[in-house]
């Protein structure tokens, strides 16, 4: 959604850090895009949003094998019944992977993760030492496949601060570009890897294929030093960078109302 449009609707005053505030934003990434890799959680309520207003035409494929998912209803997970009726295809996991996600069939990943780092590596193992954790997560799932296949990655994470944006990660599950290129130069995977990064004090993104994330947006009432003071390592600013706009009454209500009536992502 265009900074006119929403400037042509009234505005919500949820806070930066909800829900609501998080999918709406992440929802306007879509606009133009095609093919979009969802999970569940926030990229479900962000993908249903984007249908609805700004990307009616967005084709959501799951990591489950749906292709062309038009569910009519909530997904409480990425084998949930509601997605695959009235579904383009349902695909095994050779051909999902093989066929779309490696044939750069998919313009957007939306993946979740505990820690980002500089570079958008991501950790989704591990919190602490391999040996000894303070908290043992789910694990890769598909995300080291999309990271390097899909045409752009997007992450929202529902914290800020150095444990989840830290200088050096815990485990790293899902490496970036960078890194692969820094294990080989001749190693350049096909995607872009994370391009952008929504969290609850801004909006952080990677312009540059093999560069680092930037300070692009801030958040309302937020400063840039104050995202500056909350991430794990000293972040460049970018030239331009603005405040986020705010999501849009009706944005809310279709969060609300509409999607996630009984409130599943919604907190």
């Amino acid at each position: 959604m265009t900074s006119q449009a929403l400037g042509a609707e009234a505005l919500s005053d949820v806070a930066p850090s909800s829900t609501e505030f998080l999918a709406a934003v992440a929802a306007r990434h879509l606009v133009g895009k095609q093919r979009v890799f969802a999970g569940v959680g926030l990229p479900t309520l962000a993908v249903d949003l984007a249908r609805r207003t700004t990307n009616p035409d967005v084709e959501l494929v799951y990591e489950s094998g749906i292709c062309g998912a038009q569910p009519e209803g909530l997904a409480e997970g990425i084998a949930d019944s509601v997605l695959v009726s009235g579904a383009a295809a349902v695909l095994g996991m050779p051909a999902l992977f093989g066929y779309v996600l490696q044939r750069g069939h998919v313009d957007v990943g939306f993946l979740g993760a505990a820690q980002v780092d500089r570079w958008g590596s991501l950790n989704t193992s591990l919190i602490g030492n391999w040996d000894t954790p303070t908290a043992r997560l789910p694990g890769a799932g598909g995300a080291a496949e999309i990271m390097p296949n899909a045409g752009e990655c997007v992450v929202v994470l529902r914290r800020h601060d150095p444990g989840a944006l830290p200088a050096e990660l815990d485990f790293c599950t899902s490496p970036s570009p960078v890194r692969a290129h820094a294990e080989d130069p001749r190693m350049v995977p096909p995607g872009h890897g994370v391009s952008t990064v929504i969290t609850p004090m801004a909006v952080l993104r990677r312009p540059d294929k093999l560069g680092e994330l930037v300070v692009s947006e801030v958040h309302p009432g937020l400063t840039v030093d104050d995202v500056r003071g909350a991430t794990g390592w000293d972040i460049p600013v970018a030239d331009d960078v603005r405040e986020t706009g705010r999501p849009t009454v009706e944005e809310v209500r279709l969060l609300r109302e509409e999607i996630d009536t009984v409130r599943l992502y919604l907190r």
